[in-house]
């Protein structure tokens, strides 16, 4: 991309994040509008199923697992999938986190929160970005819609300085290959949080979901596999 094409994306973004920052969030959420499975074709989350991620940053190559638990969640009276996300680096875990998802009748897919705990040096345990919809003002967003459409928007989740997530349908029917194989028809975002720089490119394959994560900061994720048992 050349300088003006990105100063053209950068100007698109800022806009999209003015707008939805100044506009009310409060999702209406009626326990009976939701699924008890989470099977939209671009997030489907099969319980039993691990995918597992090259994460490469720089020299740093880490490995990041996740995998859709059996477990489940009720907050603000939904049944929430249960989804266990690791990072580790040299078998050493780094990252550990849950986050609780649903589906609604329409299709799309919310995430309620997260519970996250980052090791650091020292036996420092960080939680920082972890929420649950309902507690301390707290709401659940959608992290993919039942048709997505290029630029449509949405939130992924919100609290207040903690959890500001926003989330652009960049392109449809995009090819991408992976280790995992190479797809195509796929979605990919593009994603930012009002509380930090940068952005994300994340690519969603039909039947499988994420396949390939990249950020602007130099970080690239891609699946080497998917298992279920």
């Amino acid at each position: 991309m050349n300088s003006s094409g990105a100063i053209r994306l950068g100007l698109l973004v800022l806009g999209c994040a003015a707008t939805l920052a100044a506009e009310p969030y409060r999702p209406v959420i009626a326990p009976g509008n939701f699924t008890r499975v989470v099977n939209n074709p671009y997030f489907p989350l099969q319980p039993g199923t691990t995918s597992t991620f090259l994460e490469q940053d720089g020299r740093e190559r880490r490995e990041n697992k996740i995998a859709v638990t059996h477990a489940t969640k009720t907050i603000l009276g939904v049944k929430c999938v249960v989804v266990h996300d690791t990072v580790t680096l040299g078998g050493g875990l780094r990252e550990d986190t849950f986050e609780w998802y649903a589906q609604d009748k329409q299709g799309a897919v919310w995430c309620f929160g997260s519970a996250t705990r980052e090791f650091k040096s020292g036996g420092r345990v960080l939680t920082t970005g972890s929420w649950e919809a309902g507690v301390d003002g707290a709401q659940p967003g959608i992290v993919m819609p039942a048709r997505p459409k290029t630029g449509d928007r949405f939130r992924q989740g919100f609290m207040a300085d903690v959890a500001e997530d926003i989330c652009q349908i960049a392109a449809l029917d995009e090819a991408v290959t992976v280790p995992a194989g190479s797809f195509k028809g796929c979605v990919q975002t593009r994603e930012w949080s009002m509380l930090e720089s940068g952005t994300s490119k994340k690519w969603y394959a039909r039947g499988v979901g994420l396949v390939r994560a990249e950020s602007t900061d130099g970080e690239v994720s891609t699946l080497l596999t998917t298992a279920a048992k």
